[in-house]
């Protein structure tokens, strides 16, 4: 279960926080798409998604020291330290 949800956890050292309507992101791991949307609820950052190909939901609230959620109906729960971000290329769609 780690192996699908750490990338997506990579990725938000790269998301500021979400603001209310904030548009759904995507991100491609394995060759699985998921798509996802970052909020804040109190001090934690959660995000939101699902496996675009399977409709599995996940749920992941990231505290201080550990990541807590669900994924489809399973509970989840591991260290922040495990998480690493994704190697890959950051593509410039706009700029002024």
């Amino acid at each position: 279960m780690k192996k699908l949800i750490l990338p997506a956890l990579g990725l938000l050292a790269t998301v500021p926080a979400a603001h209310a309507g904030e548009t759904e992101r995507r991100f491609e791991h394995e060759g699985r798409v998921y798509s996802y949307t970052v909020g804040t609820v109190g001090e934690h950052r959660v995000i939101r998604g699902v496996e675009e190909q399977t409709g599995k939901p996940f749920t992941l609230r990231v505290g201080t020291y550990k990541v807590r959620g669900t994924v489809g109906s399973q509970q989840v729960e591991f260290s922040l330290k495990d998480v690493k971000p994704l190697k890959a290329s950051v593509t410039v769609l706009a700029a002024r």
